[in-house]
């Protein structure tokens, strides 16, 4: 009986062994974690085109055109003459102006051989005098660096202030060779934040640049920031002033996206109810019927549409999210993704999100 015993339990060890083999599967399979969403949604966005964080542009908001992007290179080559002839052509679109001001101010920051150059043959130029008010200020605030005041050193306030009282110079000086040029005056608000200028002179300030280009965008960009509580305002203080800009401004200036972006700056939920009143709803539809207006060309009009992509998907639209994405992708450097430190990345998880749960609610109804 014994070996019996001994026989049977021999052939059932391969048996034992089998049973738990089936079982170690099947408690593999129950608790080991399918594809995360993250993977899920990623493989999403993948299948639509859309590029991954690595391959987004941190730089800008929106591709360059190619007229401007030759110009820089051809000042970084020191030949300033392209720049000064672009300048020319563009005129009064005080829009365009203005940013193309400030990106050949962004070159002459880093190195400004060629608008010396352009100085010296050319000693009253507006343009050139307006690149140079642009460049003082740029160059101000990179000496200040990024950081919050507490984490800022008394040289680097020191070297900012310095260069904004320059800056006021440079200001007036180009506000002096062509009077009806508004991009002095708003190259001026970010010295009006960064010297503290009262109030009331900021009004001042804003009677002249809307006495010349009422519905500026990047104007008014600037002003908001300077009515914000983080700045020179309140909260209170900069829902008024992008409240009033969106009423007065006409379908198409893009000026809808402020009370978004005051919305932005003053929001600190961190669930989703403040981007879900009526009032937000309504705020969102004012500015989707501003961005189907615009000139297609505005060179402000992808920084609207990066805006509509993440307050869409934040009232759960996220069709209508992924077409303001499908036509920004690629570039990220605009808000809410510039406030990140990994700005690529968050623009990704948001984006990502967004075609999968398009893609699953296709599935859902197939």
């Amino acid at each position: 009986m014994t070996v019996l015993y001994w026989i049977l339990g021999i052939l059932a060890v391969p048996t034992l062994i089998f049973v738990l083999w089936l079982a170690w599967v099947f408690l593999k399979e129950f608790f080991s974690p399918s594809p995360d969403d993250g993977t899920k949604a990623a493989e999403a966005a993948e299948k639509l085109g859309l590029l991954p964080a690595e391959r987004q542009n941190t730089d800008r908001a929106a591709p360059m055109p190619a007229e401007w992007d030759a110009v820089l290179t051809s000042v970084r080559g020191g030949d300033w003459r392209p720049a000064a002839d672009l300048l020319a052509a563009i005129g009064r679109d005080w829009d365009r102006r203005s940013q193309v001001a400030y990106l050949l101010g962004e070159v002459a920051a880093e190195e400004d051989a060629w608008l010396l150059a352009w100085e010296a043959e050319r000693r009253d130029d507006p343009d050139a005098a307006v690149v140079r008010a642009r460049s003082t200020v740029i160059l101000a605030w990179e000496l200040r660096g990024g950081k919050q005041a507490q984490y800022t050193t008394q040289e680097q306030f020191q070297g900012f202030h310095r260069m904004l009282a320059s800056a006021r110079e440079e200001v007036a000086r180009a506000a002096e060779l062509n009077p009806d040029d508004p991009t002095p005056f708003i190259t001026e608000i970010w010295v009006a934040l960064g010297l503290g200028y009262p109030n009331a002179e900021m009004d001042k300030l804003w009677a002249e640049i809307t006495a010349r280009a009422p519905h500026h965008y990047e104007a008014h960009y600037s002003a908001l920031q300077y009515w914000c509580a983080k700045w020179r305002g309140s909260e209170r203080l900069a829902f008024e002033f992008a409240e009033r800009a969106a009423a007065d401004a006409p379908l198409g200036s893009l000026l809808t996206a402020l009370p978004l972006i005051a919305h932005y700056e003053h929001d600190e939920s961190e669930d989703t109810e403040a981007d879900n009143t009526p009032e937000m709803r309504a705020r969102v539809e004012a500015a989707l019927a501003d961005a189907a207006a615009a000139d297609p060309s505005h060179p402000r009009l992808p920084e609207l549409r990066h805006l509509l992509a993440f307050y869409l998907h934040l009232q759960d639209r996220n069709e209508a999210a992924l077409e303001q994405f499908k036509l920004v992708d690629g570039h990220v450097n605009a808000l809410p993704w510039r406030y990140r430190n990994d700005m690529a990345g968050y623009y990704c998880r948001v984006r990502n999100t967004v075609a999968h749960e398009v893609a699953q609610a296709a599935a859902a109804q197939a």
